[in-house]
């Protein structure tokens, strides 16, 4: 059986374009835009923008364009994904159309081709039914609540699970981690029972990009005026100064970057933004995912699934494998940690990190499993120009802050976009590009 009963919700009748192209009107001068960050709200917003005619800059403090979409070419005939990897659902997702275009090559994988392996290594087989159960009905029940809680705390107070064995409390907390710490980049006990899960969903396959995701961002970006490595110091009605002295003059800025830097004050204002909106800043949470590819030079794995989970000696540790030797017949496997478990492997180096992520596989398939011949690994929490790999809802938190957060300022001559402006779709790669659409959209009408 699966052992992922469902990663993100479906919400049938969902669909989603191509953003079409406005032309300028013919007694209308251009506006000097500015937009911040181009990862793939600010390419969306901006495509759209130059697309209508107007005069655009997008600045990028990165030496590459993508932001949290990076594709690694390390490993010249196997490019890796470092960042985003998927098409969360293909049917009537917006990235799916500029794939198409881009020209790009995709592969579905599947939740059901699946195992769980055991403490000992072990193929198991838990009555999984059950362990959902008592997640979901703790979360259900919330709803009678006056007042957010966390996940955990809904959880271990529901009656579910002080009835439940030991035996029965870890699959659960398998759930937990590989449903919602894994999806959304947050500690259970941080995650907002009311508010932490994506309500909606696109139908079809999750599918992976063989040749990498920055095909849909290099796509995005031909021909647009793109300044790279120059990271900004303050944003000023009119104005944008970057950290090298340099002024860029607009008539509107649209800021895309991360909530984590948002939250980091990095990026000075001069003139104090909504309350809302610095409210939704404080109080949204900035989630963590990590990767570890590691390369073998054989498969030492069943060849035939997708999905490896493992329940090890410490929940949430290494817990998650993607295998790349059914979807694309590469020996490679990709070790998730997420939240807690990411943060405290972020302080290992590359070396310990991939002894860890060797230990837990030879806990898995046996002693005499191989060592990788190389491996790539990140640390999003460290990145200056992320400080994290998503937003998610923290208790407290829900669409109500995300709103604030997203649109006009400073009488719509400041914006912001990008995946944490999303109140439906956040924490994804094509929430981040509808919100850029929408924000280019706003301008255009305004």
């Amino acid at each position: 059986m699966p052992h992922h009963l469902t990663r993100r919700p479906f919400l049938a009748g969902l669909a989603a374009s191509l953003a079409p192209v406005y032309p300028r009107r013919a007694d209308a001068a251009p506006r000097r835009i500015a937009v911040i960050g181009a990862g793939i709200a600010g390419l969306a917003a901006a495509r759209m923008l130059v697309d209508a005619g107007q005069q655009v800059t997008v600045i990028e403090a990165r030496a590459r364009i993508g932001g949290r979409i990076h594709t690694s070419r390390l490993w010249p005939d196997l490019p890796m994904d470092l960042g985003a990897s998927w098409i969360h659902g293909r049917q009537g997702n917006p990235l799916t159309p500029l794939a198409q275009a881009a020209g790009a090559r995709l592969i579905a994988t599947s939740y059901d081709a699946a195992l769980l392996l055991g403490l000992d290594g072990q193929v198991i087989d838990p009555d999984l039914q059950q362990a959902q159960a008592i997640l979901s009905r703790a979360i259900d029940a919330t709803g009678q609540l006056d007042a957010d809680t966390s996940v955990l705390a809904a959880l271990q107070a529901s009656t579910g699970w002080q009835m439940a064995d030991a035996a029965q409390r870890r699959l659960v907390m398998y759930l937990v981690n590989s449903q919602l710490e894994q999806d959304y980049g947050s500690p259970a006990h941080q995650l907002s029972a009311w508010y932490g899960q994506e309500s909606a969903a696109f139908g079809g396959p999750d599918v992976l990009f063989p040749q990498g995701f920055d095909q849909i961002t290099t796509h995005l970006a031909r021909g647009l005026d793109i300044r790279l490595s120059a990271p900004v110091a303050m944003i000023a009605p009119g104005q944008v100064s970057l950290m090298d002295g340099q002024r860029i003059a607009a008539d509107h800025v649209i800021c895309t970057v991360p909530l984590g830097v948002l939250q980091s004050e990095r990026i000075r204002f001069a003139e104090a933004l909504k309350p809302g909106r610095q409210a939704a800043i404080n109080g949204l949470g900035m989630g963590l995912l990590n990767k570890c590819w590691l390369r073998f030079d054989r498969v030492a794995w069943p060849d035939d699934v997708h999905w490896i989970g493992w329940l090890g000696p410490r929940p949430g540790y290494w817990g998650e494998w993607v295998s790349l030797a059914r979807a694309v017949k590469a020996p490679v496997l990709l070790g998730f940690n997420a939240a807690e478990a990411a943060a405290s492997l972020e302080g290992l180096d590359d070396r310990a990190t991939i002894a860890a992520a060797l230990q837990a596989l030879r806990a898995m398939f046996g002693a005499r499993f191989p060592a990788p011949v190389a491996a790539q690994v990140t640390r999003w929490a460290q990145d200056p120009f992320s400080l994290g790999s998503y937003s998610f809802n923290a208790v407290g938190t829900g669409p109500a802050a995300r709103q604030a957060l997203a649109g006009p300022d400073w009488n719509g001559r400041l914006w912001f976009a990008g995946e944490a402006c999303a109140s439906v779709h956040f924490g994804t790669t094509h929430g981040a590009l509808m919100s850029g659409r929408a924000v280019a959209q706003g301008i255009l009408d305004g």
